[in-house]
């Protein structure tokens, strides 16, 4: 659980008739937005598209992730019902991980965000150059000055 955060959420938070924008803390869109929007769900998302994955083999494809974190993620995603975890009955333990029929619907929504910001890579390469430059320059004139 990430610090500051509910553990549990309020289903009652958001009216039926909610704005699509609630920035309530405790407004259950939110929470699924923040869940579903973290660096690594968004990667176990992807990874699982159409097949069936091995912890092991999403621990050493996700670079970066903590075995602690990747069971923390996949532990969320299962229970909101957007990951399912089949755990075979061999020694060594096996268990798969796979999308289910929700996930699936999540994954064609998070593919259109990768292909916008495939698309506009560039430009977003040149504002953040453009930024540190400005940046850079301000704080030298303040530090000279």
């Amino acid at each position: 659980m990430e610090e500051g955060t509910s553990k549990e959420p309020s289903y009652s938070c958001c009216p039926s008739e909610a704005f699509q924008w609630d920035t309530r803390e405790d407004c259950e869109v939110r929470q699924i937005l923040d869940r579903i929007g973290d660096k690594w769900s968004l990667l176990v998302i992807a990874l699982l598209d159409n097949r069936t994955v091995r912890f092991t083999e999403l621990k050493k494809t996700i670079d970066g992730i903590s075995q602690r974190m990747l069971t923390v993620t996949l532990r969320q995603l299962e229970r909101d019902g957007l990951v399912r975890r089949t755990v075979h009955p061999v020694v060594p333990p096996r268990v798969d991980y796979e999308l289910t029929p929700l996930g699936v619907t999540l994954h064609a929504t998070i593919q259109s965000l990768v292909t916008w910001t495939e698309k506009h890579q560039q430009e977003i390469a040149a504002a953040r150059a453009n930024y540190d430059t400005r940046t850079a320059l301000t704080e030298q004139a303040l530090s000279s000055g």
